[in-house]
This record gives structure tokens, C-alpha cells and sequence, in this order.
């Protein structure tokens, strides 16, 4: 079949690439426009690259439904393939097509509907996730699912390490997704309503940590903000971001003062901070200006940090 790629990130990037491999002809890649990236320097995005590479025109739009039906339409593309676009599509362009707009999306639908399913997931200490191709339809990720692969989160694993799992996995199940539609094959199953959940972006300040969090949550918030935004505090009207924590084992020397939640603590050469139910060891934080280090040499060159609030 006749390919239109729509995609912008790295996530879509083994999508396009799986496709351009494939026995069907991607005749076109979309993307969102050129944007300031590293520094403010404006730059392309990964699937535009890709695109160039492998010698695949692009289009991009502002707003796609501001002329874009117009712009693809002589394409003579069967069917058109989202992957982390960015932009919603209007009727028109969902019946651009024969076969219309087949979406990758990195949840299991109808769970973790919207644009941070990964993050989410893992944020929600979910053990499970996946993988699911469907028909666009109009409404948020609402339309009928074709197919679906599972794969386990692993306990210490971050979104950025689970995003580097599940694209692969995307890639693999659009290639197979549009090989049973051309041949017949291919199911569409309508969603359970029932069961959806919607999750909405992330944006850079819901990386700040709520000492409200239970500690389990907390943990689980560092992995799933991890590499972007990154979960972070202020200590003294500078930013803290925590790279990486655990909780801190039953088994483990503690002192035995209690700590109110949101409060650092320093002892046996670790550093703690406390939430509703008990304490968090720090083992990788990154000061402002700085670089990322132990939690344990943050203590050692913050002689002061015990007993200090986080974002007092």
C-alpha cells in the first residue's frame, strides 16, 4: 500500500523506518515544523531526518487542517499512519484515505488515553504495557483497536528506558497492522468506554515533587519523569532534581527521629527526604548549575542539608 507518515519524535522514528522496509511504498512523511530546540537554534525534528535519509519527501504544517487534505491529496496514498504527530486531524483528513488513519499509540487502549502514556504508566506504577494500532476516529484516541502487544515494565525502569522498548514494538506492529489490512485480515474491535482512562501531557513544571506523595509514589514519580522534565525540588531557592531513588528498606539503619514529609534527612552517609508514610533514599540528585552526583556527596558538600524543607 500506499504510505502517508505522519510523525515527529523519536518514538515514531522506528515506525517510519519499519515501513520504509517494508513491501508498502511511504510516499510522504509529515511532521510539525522546524522548532527551536537545543539553545533556541532551530533545528528539524527525528522523523524529518529519517524522512531525508531515506530520500522520503516531507510536508509540514502549522495547522495541518488549514490545507493539508488539499496539499496530501494527490498523493494517492491507501492509508495514512499517525505516530506521535502532535496535531489533531479534522474528518477531512480521516477520510483521505481508502483505509482512512491508523494510529500507533504507546498504551494498551482504552487505558492511558492521551500524549504522556508512557510517562504515566510508569508515574501509576503500572506492571503491564504495550502497544496499540488502531482506525482514527474523531474523539481523543477513541477509535476502533485492530491490534495490541504487551510487554512487562520492569520495577527500577524509567519512561526514557521503557520509550526505548515500546518503540520497536510500535514498529513491528504497524508493519504487521498494514499488512492485514491489504490483505483482508485485519480486525476492528471498538473500544470498552468503560475502561478508558485519560492522562494529559506532561509539561516541564509537573516534574515538581509533592511531599505529599507516599514514598512508593515518589519513586515511581522519579522513574516515570525521567529524562524529561525530571523530577525536581528547590532546597534554599535552588533546584534539586532527583535522578534516581529508592525507598528506604526495613532492614536498613535509621535514626530515630520522625521527619515531617517534604523534609531532608542525612544519616549513615545517605540522603533521605520524607513523605506522608516514610522515607525516600536519595542515590542520584543533580544541583542547579550542576552536575549529576551521589545523593551521598550532595550531602557531604551541603553540610546543612538535614532538617532543611523542600521548596522553603
Amino acid at each position: 500500500m500506499r504510505v502517508i507518515f505522519l510523525g515527529t519524535p523519536d518514538f515514531a522514528v522506528p515506525s517510519f523506518n519499519a515501513l520504509v522496509a517494508s513491501r508498502h511504498e511511504v510516499v510522504a512523511a509529515v511532521t510539525q515544523p522546524d522548532r527551536p530546540r537545543d539553545r533556541g537554534k532551530v533545528s528539524a525534528c527525528p522523523v524529518k531526518l529519517a524522512a531525508q535519509a531515506a530520500g522520503v519527501p516531507v510536508f509540514q504544517f502549522e495547522k495541518i487542517r488549514d490545507g493539508g487534505a488539499d496539499a496530501l491529496r494527490g498523493l494517492g496514498a491507501d492509508v495514512m499512519v499517525t505516530c506521535a504527530y502532535g496535531q489533531i486531524l479534522d474528518e477531512t483528513l480521516l477520510e483521505l484515505t481508502p483505509h482512512g488513519v491508523i494510529n500507533v499509540h504507546a498504551s494498551l487502549l482504552p487505558a492511558y488515553r492521551g500524549s504522556s502514556p508512557i510517562q504515566w504508566a510508569v508515574i501509576n506504577g503500572e506492571k503491564v504495557t504495550g502497544v496499540t494500532t488502531m482506525k482514527t476516529s474523531l474523539g481523543l484516541d477513541r477509535g476502533d483497536i485492530i491490534m495490541r502487544s504487551e510487554i512487562e515494565i520492569l520495577p527500577e525502569e524509567t519512561a526514557g528506558e521503557l520509550f526505548d522498548r515500546l518503540a520497536p514494538l510500535g514498529a513491528e506492529l504497524i508493519v504487521k497492522t498494514l499488512d492485514a489490512i491489504e490483505d483482508g485480515s485485519a480486525t476492528f474491535t471498538p473500544q470498552d468506554e468503560s475502561k478508558a482512562t485519560y492522562f494529559p501531557m506532561f509539561r516541564k513544571q509537573d516534574g515538581r515533587i509533592d511531599p505529599g506523595m507516599t514514598v512508593e509514589k515518589f519513586v515511581n514519580f522519579v522513574r516515570g519523569t525521567s529524562p524529561w522534565p525530571g523530577a525536581f525540588c528547590r532546597v534554599g531557592g535552588k533546584l534539586l532534581k532527583v535522578h534516581k531513588a529508592r525507598a528506604l528498606r526495613g532492614d536498613e539503619p535509621c535514626t530515630r527521629r520522625l521527619y515531617f514529609p517534604g523534609e531532608f534527612a542525612v544519616f549513615f552517609g545517605r540522603l533521605h527526604l520524607a513523605f506522608s508514610d516514610g522515607l525516600a533514599v536519595l542515590e542520584e540528585v543533580q544541583p542547579e548549575g550542576g552536575k549529576r552526583m551521589s545523593g551521598a556527596a550532595y550531602a557531604l558538600g551541603h553540610a546543612d542539608i538535614n532538617g532543611k524543607r523542600a521548596d522553603e
